[in-house]
């Protein structure tokens, strides 16, 4: 066992639970899963999960993979291999393999923790963080950690606060004064208040922190009763609630903030309305989520590419980028960009115009495109003259035109289309 002079970080790990495919992002996850999803023009999802927890001084971290899963393995081969096995530090990748038996695969959240027992039983370990990978925020663990040891609780769930109204989509935790959980509800139509202020009350972010030595038991004894769903949110949760002593702890406790004054930030990006928004909200002038701060920053693979290229300065022909973000490897040739954000690698084509535009890697824009209010995914080919974003109808037609009013393009969109003509 580490010794207790370690910081409560260096006793702990991280498992991760990415294998959920996020099938309301449709045709995004046809090839990744959600956590694999690009985010923030370099980035994925599963690295801001991965990032908190080296930040927080977590350097032994599982990550558990089911759906889909060799854009994200292949995305922590090459991103996340810095770690030093000679000083205890790891990154391992548990796919699915039917370990438990010969026919099942990881049956839900608890079982995909169960099944890999031995293996976390070999980091030597005091705590369990267990995290859902699909989630965009910044958020110091070890308070958290810290919060579990001094409250003496069975598990410590993470909370976020939000108005009451909103919080009927969630798992919902009924508090008393001193934040311990007394009842946790799914999906309530008349969520409780809390004590300091009835208008707002908890949900449940899907994080948990566990003596690995109770979680250890409570996990053997989930893989041998038929009647569980296996899942924490369903089945372990509201059973420590209801016979032990749960603990909430408040995300604005712990999260991390580029001001004092910035709100906690913390999305879910698993529509394609959400996931648009957030990466355009990326380009105001001051967003909520600060992808500069070299405090805590989002650790990612970065592929070697040049810087990128604004080229062309005539009349109707200027490559121009106005509040946006643009990745390296972009040529952004007499193109007009706005309020958008280009992943690596983009190329863009005279007389083209782009607005509130998500293009992730590797898209190319033929000459005298419109397209505004658009997710375009990897590898795209965008047609000389193609109009997207200002006739819905016609749009629908041929793309993905979501709730929100953002269409989705991908190539095999694009090919019905010409093929139709």
């Amino acid at each position: 066992m580490p010794p207790k002079s370690q910081r409560l970080a260096a006793r702990s790990m991280a498992f991760v639970l990415a294998g959920g495919r996020g099938s309301r992002l449709h045709e995004l996850t046809n090839t990744r899963v959600k956590p694999a999803v690009y985010f923030g023009g370099k980035a994925r999802i599963i690295d801001f999960a991965l990032s908190n927890a080296l930040n927080s001084g977590i350097r032994k971290i599982a990550l558990a993979t089911q759906y889909k899963a060799h854009s994200l393995i292949r995305h922590c081969q090459r991103g996340w291999n810095f770690f030093s096995a000679e000083r205890n530090e790891f990154l391992d990748i548990l796919p699915a393999s039917q370990r438990y038996n010969e026919q099942t695969w990881y049956r839900g959240t608890v079982d995909a923790v169960a099944q890999n027992i031995d293996i976390i039983d070999s980091y030597d370990i005091e705590y369990i963080v267990i995290l859902a990978g699909d989630h965009i925020y910044k958020m110091d663990y070890e308070l958290m950690i810290q919060q579990h040891v001094d409250s003496g609780a069975e598990v410590t769930v993470g909370c976020l606060t939000v108005d009451r109204p909103e919080a009927s989509a969630f798992g919902v935790m009924a508090v008393d004064e001193k934040d311990r959980i007394t009842s946790f509800l799914e999906k309530p139509k008349d969520p409780p208040g809390l004590p300091d202020d009835p208008d707002k009350t908890l949900v449940s972010m899907g994080i948990y922190v566990f003596d690995w030595a109770y979680l250890r038991e409570r996990l053997h004894a989930d893989l041998s009763d038929d009647a569980s769903s296996h899942d924490f949110g369903h089945d372990m949760i509201p059973d420590i609630v209801s016979k032990g002593k749960a603990q909430a702890h408040r995300f604005e406790e712990s999260c991390v903030r580029h001001t004092p004054e910035a709100p906690a930030y913390w999305r879910d990006v698993g529509t394609v309305d959400a996931f648009w928004k957030a990466n355009i909200d990326l380009t105001n002038f001051d967003p909520d989520l600060d992808l500069w701060d070299r405090d805590w920053p989002i650790w990612t693979y970065s592929e070697l590419v040049p810087p990128a290229k604004f080229i062309h300065d005539e009349k109707d022909r200027r490559g121009t980028a106005v509040s946006s973000l643009v990745a390296g490897g972009c040529i952004i040739s007499g193109t007009e960009i706005r309020e958008s954000l280009l992943f690596t690698q983009c190329h863009t084509n005279s007389y083209a115009s782009l607005e509130r535009v998500v293009a992730l890697p590797y898209v190319y824009v033929s000459r005298h495109a419109r397209l505004k209010n658009v997710v375009i995914n990897r590898g795209v080919c965008i047609p000389e003259g193609l109009v997207v974003g200002e006739d819905p109808e016609e749009d629908a037609k041929w793309f993905r035109v979501s709730p929100g009013g953002v269409t989705l393009i991908t190539q095999d969109m694009l090919d019905r289309r010409e093929a139709a003509k």
